[in-house]
This record gives C-alpha cells, sequence and structure tokens, in this order.
C-alpha cells in the first residue's frame, strides 16, 4: 500500500491543493455544488478573515503517492473557549472542521492529525466538524443527501459520517434545515396570528434600509448575539465581523427580503431571508472568471429563484417564549414569504440550520407548513 503522508498547509501551492481538492472528489456529484474558490481563500486566510482575530487555525493536507487525498483543519476560537461548557464549547474545547478525505484511512489518520495539534495547543475535547465558525458551515451532512445544499450551506460524501464514528466520536448536536412551501400561502391560524399584529398600534414590521446599510447590519446583528446569547454553540459576532458579514452580504440584500420588527418603537426582532445564489453558482465551476461575474451581477439585478433561504432569525431574549414572540416571527416569516413569491417568483423556503434543541425555532418552522430536509451532525470526542 502506498504511503499516506499527512503535512501541514505552508505554501502557496499548498493552500491551492487545499482548496483545489473537492472539485476532484465531487466531480461526478450532481448535488455538490462547487463553492467560489475566492470565497473559500478568503476563508482560510488571516488578515482577510476576522475570525483570525480572536482564533488560530492549522491546515494540513493528506498525500499519497503524489496525489492531495484529503484535508482538514484543526482550530481554537478563543472567545468559543469562554463560554459555558453546558452550550457546547467552552475551556479546553478545540475542533476540526472543512474535512475531505478520500477514503477511510486517509480519514483516519487526517483526524488523527488534528486531534494531535489540538492536544498540543492544550486542548482536552474536540468539536467538529466546525468550518471554521458556527456562522460558516458547521456539521456534517447526515440527512438529505439527495438534493444540492443552499447557499451557505455543506455537502459531503454519505461515508464520512461512518469515518468519524470510527475515530471515536459522538453526535452531540444536530443542526435541521425544514422545507417550507411558501408559493400557497400559510394555514389559516397563522393568518389570523398574522392579521391581529397587523392591527396593532405597538407592532411595526419594517424593510431594511439599504442606504444606511452598516448601521442596519450592526442593529440586526446586536439582536442576534442578543437572541442567540443561551444557545448551543453560540459564539458572539466581534464588530470586525459584523462589518465583514455585511461586506459579503451586501451584494444579496434585497430590502424585502429582510425585515425588522419593532414593539412600542423598539427593535425586538427580525428576518432575513436571501435568494439561494447555489441555484445560479452551481455551473460556474467555482470561479467568476473570465464571464461568469458578468452573468452574476447581471442575475443580482433582480433575481428568479425557486428557493429562498432564511439563515438568520431571533428574536431579542427578553421577549423569548412569550406569544409576542410568536407572533412577531409569524408576521415576519408572512412578510418576506409574500415578497418572496411576488417578486422573485420563489415557491420554496429552506428554514434553517436551526439546533435540533431550539424547541421554539422549531415550532416556528413547523407550524407554517415546514417539514425536516437535511441534518448536519456536530461529533464530539475527549482527547
Amino acid at each position: 500500500m502506498t504511503e499516506i503522508i499527512i503535512r501541514p498547509v505552508l505554501t502557496k501551492a499548498d493552500k491551492k491543493a487545499f482548496v483545489d481538492l473537492p472539485y476532484r472528489l465531487y466531480a461526478d456529484n450532481p448535488n455538490w455544488v462547487p463553492p467560489l474558490k475566492d470565497e473559500v481563500y478568503g476563508l482560510i486566510t488571516p488578515g482577510k478573515n476576522p475570525w483570525f482575530e480572536h482564533g488560530e487555525a492549522e491546515f494540513f493536507l493528506a498525500e499519497r503517492g503524489g496525489q492531495i487525498v484529503g484535508r482538514i483543519s484543526a482550530h481554537i476560537d478563543h472567545l468559543a473557549l469562554q463560554q459555558p461548557v453546558e452550550q457546547g464549547m467552552g475551556p479546553g474545547c478545540g475542533n476540526w472542521g472543512l474535512f475531505e478525505a478520500e477514503d477511510s484511512h486517509v480519514a483516519a489518520l487526517l483526524i488523527e492529525s488534528a486531534e494531535s495539534a489540538l492536544r498540543a495547543k492544550g486542548m482536552t475535547r474536540s468539536l467538529g466538524p466546525i468550518s471554521l465558525a458556527m456562522w460558516d458551515e458547521p456539521g456534517l451532512l447526515a440527512e438529505g443527501f439527495d438534493q444540492p445544499p443552499v447557499v451557505m450551506m455543506g455537502y459531503n460524501q454519505p461515508d464520512y459520517a461512518d469515518w468519524v464514528l470510527a475515530a471515536g466520536y459522538v453526535g452531540v448536536q444536530d443542526l435541521l434545515t425544514l422545507d417550507l412551501p411558501i408559493d400557497k400561502g400559510f394555514p389559516e391560524l397563522i393568518n389570523r396570528i398574522v392579521s391581529m399584529g397587523e392591527r396593532s398600534d405597538r407592532i411595526r414590521i419594517r424593510r431594511v434600509d439599504k442606504s444606511r446599510f452598516d448601521e442596519e447590519a450592526a442593529l440586526l446583528l446586536s439582536i442576534l448575539n442578543d437572541a442567540w446569547s443561551d444557545n448551543w454553540g453560540f459564539v458572539p459576532f466581534t464588530d470586525a465581523e459584523i462589518a465583514y458579514a455585511g461586506k459579503k452580504l451586501k451584494p444579496i440584500v434585497y430590502e424585502d427580503l429582510i425585515r425588522v420588527a419593532e414593539l412600542d418603537g423598539e427593535p425586538v426582532a427580525f428576518m432575513m431571508t436571501i435568494p439561494d445564489l447555489n441555484e445560479k453558482l452551481k455551473d460556474f465551476g467555482g470561479s467568476l472568471w473570465p464571464f461568469n461575474w458578468a452573468k452574476l451581477l447581471w442575475w443580482l439585478r433582480k433575481p428568479k429563484v425557486r428557493t429562498m433561504r432564511v439563515p438568520l432569525m431571533g428574536v431579542v431574549k427578553k421577549l423569548q417564549s412569550t406569544r409576542m414572540a410568536s407572533q412577531l416571527a409569524f408576521m415576519l416569516v408572512e412578510y418576506i414569504r409574500r415578497a418572496s413569491v411576488s417578486k422573485f417568483g420563489a415557491v420554496r423556503g429552506d428554514f434553517g440550520w436551526v439546533l435540533a434543541s431550539n424547541g421554539p425555532m422549531r415550532s416556528v418552522g413547523e407550524a407554517v407548513g415546514g417539514t425536516l430536509n437535511k441534518v448536519y451532525r456536530i461529533y464530539e470526542k475527549q482527547l
């Protein structure tokens, strides 16, 4: 058997090999959507991704017979180390991610290498895959291999779960996405709840103002930091990450698709929806050159899509578990549903991810007709 060499990513050529590997492994998979390579380079490059202001990462390649056959990251988020252990992260918890492997033997050696790197940094527990943060592409796809992922969600070979379990890991948290039909409207009960809210002088559902984009982005993410602060795996957005996320999202922000709920004049909830860019990016081969950038810009002027994705939604903590929180959530969903259908031609929504342990948010998605679509799983092991 040809020897497998695990080595760190040190050179420009190594980094290119790290980014390029999935394009070979998934070349014949019709459900894999090639990510834009520039986005992947940005994710793993200090100075471009502000995650590195509070995180550190090592990247590894597996090589066999002169060919790259696997990759993995081993990383530590110092903000995550400060979180309560009962919320999933906490002291001594390191992560691995960006995992790809050609076979089980390669997978075992890569995971072992990542664990060794984490132990060398004093970590006592390993949680993965997380690539690189919970806000990026967390979890290993465990159910839903028969359809492409929506934008900003991952995809992997079905065998990967068995290989991770074989390395001694156990599933610790599931992230769910719900398939939501939106072209026919929601159940009558939801419509009545929305109508009641529309008659209330206390409630206002407004569009975001793109002319004040930086201010609006900071508002949304401040609500998010509050709303999600008790959630499993939560790590707060820093100011630099808020600015970075705003810059990345601005080209795909449409005022009709991001709404803020105000109660007595105070912003207390929001919902962000984005067109599924993967429907357009699927045929780009990971590059915007030479002419794909023009095609994308033209499409972004007035996109027509089948699917809308709901990546972020939150209600401030003081209102959570109240009837008002549910009413505001249903109003946000309905207002955005109307715009998604009438202005963008969408027929379905992809709601998530949602923590399996987040009962209230799952209830919102199920109440409007959502059904389980995909399951992403995060695994844990004591080092």
